[in-house]
């Protein structure tokens, strides 16, 4: 019997007031053990009150990142009892977009209402000289890609797709797409494009808040999501020096002028901690908030105590808070 799209619940990805969790593998496990954390981290974060998760995309096994976040947001969904989980971001100069669209869409059909979709247009010299496309083609493919995405995931402009059953029943639920963005020109492409922006999780508040204006300005409607980067107790502050020197690897000089120190909240009273992230989204006039716990020389069952702690003891507050605002 085919599916009645009326009965599939709407999506709440991305949604306003949403807590979601960005997942990174460690790089110090072998593959099998990796997915395995993976799936566990993304069940543990469900069960202890984020929204949804994350993953995000670059190659050769840089810096904690995943080649296929696509594929691993499926095997994470399955662990996951309830909750949403998204590829974000996917850098999709690296594929077609009418395939990505496709097993979008596909996965969405497994598991309904549950998956998003963020991309980038990628910065790692090493991911495209792995797929073979020359970089200096990432942002014209990436301005044509975007729009294109959002219309498919839309169940519109489908072309030779028009048959596909999963890519149809988009034109009543369509899945939200984000789009990474660190300069007005991209919160006003992302705009014109109909879909949200995420934004680097070290800029300063008052940078963000400048772009979600632009945003705004531009007619986006969609999420505007916060990335913060936060530790409840006392912080290794070591691997937060070291992950700041992994981004600051392949960040642009423009980007890294609106950061600010290295990009983390930390603090042993969950109060204070909860206070500082309501304020953060509140002057940065987003929507919705993403929190990653993980860094180089955190270990596997450190993070997972951080992300039961802060479900435990934060999230509560902060919900809380922005409610009553």
């Amino acid at each position: 019997m085919a599916s009645d799209p009326k009965a599939t619940p709407p999506s709440s990805v991305f949604a306003t007031g949403s807590i979601s969790m960005r997942i990174y593998p460690q790089n110090e496990l072998d593959a099998p053990e990796i997915i395995d954390l993976l799936c566990s981290q993304a069940a543990l974060a469900s069960d202890s009150g984020f929204d949804g998760i994350m993953t995000a995309e670059h190659h050769g096994g840089f810096a904690g990142y995943l080649p296929n976040p696509m594929q691993v947001t499926g095997f994470q969904l399955g662990a996951m009892a309830t909750g949403w989980a998204a590829p974000c971001p996917v850098l999709l100069p690296l594929r077609p977009v009418a395939m990505l669209a496709e097993e979008v869409a596909w996965l969405d059909a497994r598991f309904p209402g549950r998956v998003g979709v963020g991309v980038a247009p990628g910065s790692l010299a090493l991911d495209f000289e792995a797929m073979d496309i020359d970089q200096a083609q990432m942002m014209p493919l990436f301005r044509a890609g975007l729009p294109r995405l959002t219309a498919m995931l839309s169940g519109r402009e489908l072309g030779p797709l028009a048959g596909d059953r999963a890519l149809r029943l988009l034109d009543q639920r369509p899945i939200p797409v984000i789009s990474a963005a660190m300069s007005p020109a991209a919160v006003r492409r992302a705009a014109a494009a109909g879909a949200g922006v995420l934004f680097d999780g070290g800029t300063a508040i008052t940078r963000i808040g400048e772009l979600t204006a632009a945003y705004v300005e531009a007619g986006g409607t969609g999420p505007r999501i916060l990335i913060r980067r936060v530790w409840l107790g006392e912080p290794p502050r070591q691997a937060f020096e070291d992950q700041f020197e992994v981004y600051r690897s392949y960040s642009t000089d423009a980007a890294l002028a609106h950061w600010r120190d290295n990009g983390w909240i930390c603090g042993d009273d969950p109060h204070q901690l909860a206070e500082a992230l309501v304020t953060a989204v509140q002057d940065s006039n987003t929507t919705c908030l993403n929190l990653r716990i993980h860094a180089p020389g955190i270990d596997g069952a450190t993070a997972s105590a951080q992300i039961a702690a802060l479900g435990a003891e934060v999230l509560p507050l902060v919900r809380e808070r922005l409610a009553d605002a």
